[in-house]
């Protein structure tokens, strides 16, 4: 016979939120606290977190650890408007990404990247990195980040007012859809070139 009911303890667990588990290295500790804070977007005490754990990873000579705690600083100085401090510790995290060859960290730093050169006003510099990662993007066979990286030089040329770049851009975006058969949305990048050519 096939029971419905449900057993006790699954009962009480279900009940109890479950605990996170803490590191038992108080480095690692510190640098998990500032993700949380920052998630909560709670930055003073993120960076304070990470700055704790940036120390720690340094005296114990932790390279990958130098550079995620890097890298999280620049994410919370990038919260901030902090556009100059956030590119140091990305700079810093990317000389580590580059040295130990990790092309997937130095991708998702280029997308901060971007963001950091946009808030400076460097929007030279943020498109040739966003070209950079197009060429990447289409090595690896990825619309998404392709469609992603298009979107934010979209915005870049709208910062500067380069309205039939930003156009051809979305045409661009457009077709990328209709290859993946996503004919509504690409009409919808479509008729977003034609607004922008009109207005």
């Amino acid at each position: 016979m096939i029971s419905n009911v449900q057993p006790m303890k699954d009962i009480q667990q279900a009940g109890k939120e479950k605990e996170k588990k803490r590191s038992s290295d108080p480095i690692q500790a510190e640098y998990e606290d500032g993700q949380e804070f920052l998630q909560k977007k709670e930055l003073s005490q993120a960076a304070l977190a990470f700055h704790n754990a940036l120390r720690g990873f340094e005296e114990k000579n932790n390279q990958d650890g130098i550079a995620n705690a890097s890298n999280q600083l620049g994410n919370v100085c990038l919260e901030k408007g902090e556009f100059e401090k956030a590119l140091q510790h990305y700079q810093r995290s990317w000389k580590i990404c580059d040295r130990f060859d990790d092309p997937m960290s130095l991708l998702a730093l280029s997308k901060q990247l971007v963001a950091v050169h946009r808030g400076l006003g460097e929007y030279e510099k943020a498109l040739q990195i966003g070209l950079d990662m197009l060429e990447t993007y289409s090595m690896n066979n990825d619309p998404q980040g392709t469609v992603e990286t298009l979107e934010n030089m979209v915005k870049l040329y709208l910062d500067q007012d380069e309205k039939k770049k930003a156009a051809d851009t979305f045409r661009t975006i457009a077709s990328i859809h209709d290859n993946y058969n996503h004919k509504t949305i690409a009409e919808g990048f479509r008729n977003k070139a034609k607004e922008l050519e009109a207005s």
